[in-house]
């Protein structure tokens, strides 16, 4: 199975023959290329021309991070799946106002049914949480976008609201993106741009463009598909590392930076949630209907097959919800 490579230093990555190297200060050390999947960026990482060339060649996406654990962009290698098919389905479905709003529903319902599934893990664990807010909020009662995209962020702001019952070693009142003002909230901006990459990168490799959304509005530079999928999959990939690196003290104040412009992950913090978003990533559950080990990245790659399959008309979509 290919892996990530996160760079977390400032360095330089260049082609030698059919080597790429990653070159910082006085070490200079080879990169496997053929086990790579992806690289993320989380410093000041050149790339020279010989590099990118051949990065694109093996099909290897490179997304960048900001210090702040913002998203930046992509350096995207050209479509090597292209179907004019699927482009032509996924693009008249994107401009039928009924069926874009009813495959943007079927997210609404995932997320919803994810963040409540997280939820009621907490409170069969004894923690006072409200989630009947959630539960009365009906994604199906929507006649439009807008509307729909206010009956998700209603599902957001509750959720949000009980973190404070969950967490043991930090305080969390509201969500705050740009910038993230205290330590919980750098934490889930970092972890939702880390899983945004991951998904653009399983995108890639399937016939779907990720320009062309259902949920979110598609606009200029921004590829909108990978964040409808990716708001599946964040009660699982996201809320749930942070609580668990928080609660268990992995990860403590002393793992912050506080300027003004925000809160953000040191170093050392951002080595201790790649770790273990990495194996978050690689983890695997049996499938109900593939009757096989898949691991949790997998999963998100079969749900961009799923949509592939509704918008050529050839299976209903149903979203992914948790089973375990």
């Amino acid at each position: 199975m290919k892996q990530s490579l996160y760079l977390i230093n400032e360095g330089i990555l260049e082609r030698e023959g059919n080597t790429i190297y990653f070159i910082r200060e006085c070490e200079k050390k080879a990169i496997p290329i053929n086990n790579i999947s992806e690289i993320l960026c989380l410093a000041r990482v050149s790339l020279r021309s010989g590099a990118i060339a051949f990065l694109f060649e093996n099909c290897v996406p490179v997304h960048f991070l900001n210090m702040y654990g913002h998203y930046t962009g992509s350096l995207y290698p050209k479509d090597f799946l292209i179907a004019g098919k699927v482009l032509v389905k996924q693009v008249a479905f994107c401009l039928d106002s009924m069926k874009r709003l009813n495959i943007a529903k079927e997210f609404v319902r995932g997320i919803k049914y994810n963040t409540l599934k997280t939820l009621k893990y907490y409170s069969n664990r004894g923690k006072d949480i409200n989630f009947e807010y959630i539960e009365n909020l009906n994604p199906d009662e929507a006649t439009d976008i807008p509307t729909l995209m206010s009956i998700e962020g209603k599902i957001w702001d509750n959720y949000y609201k009980n973190f404070n019952e969950i967490l043991k070693n930090f305080e969390f009142t509201n969500r705050e993106r740009r910038p993230p003002t205290n330590e919980i909230n750098a934490l889930i901006s970092f972890g939702n741009s880390l899983l945004y990459s991951t998904t653009l990168s399983e995108i890639y490799n399937t016939y779907l463009n990720p320009a062309i959304s259902f949920l979110h509005e598609p606009q200029e530079r921004r590829y909108s598909l990978a964040l409808d999928i990716s708001e599946i999959f964040k009660p699982l990939l996201v809320e749930r590392i942070i609580f668990k690196l928080a609660n268990k003290q992995m990860l403590t104040e002393k793992h912050f930076e506080n300027e003004l412009k925000g809160v953000y992950l040191n170093d050392e913090g951002k080595r201790i949630y790649l770790k273990e978003y990495d194996e978050r990533l690689n983890t695997t559950i049996k499938h109900p209907t593939l009757g096989r080990e898949v691991s949790y990245r997998r999963l998100i790659r079969l749900e961009c097959y799923k949509i592939v399959k509704h918008i050529i008309e050839d299976e209903e979509y149903k979203c992914f919800k948790m089973w375990w």
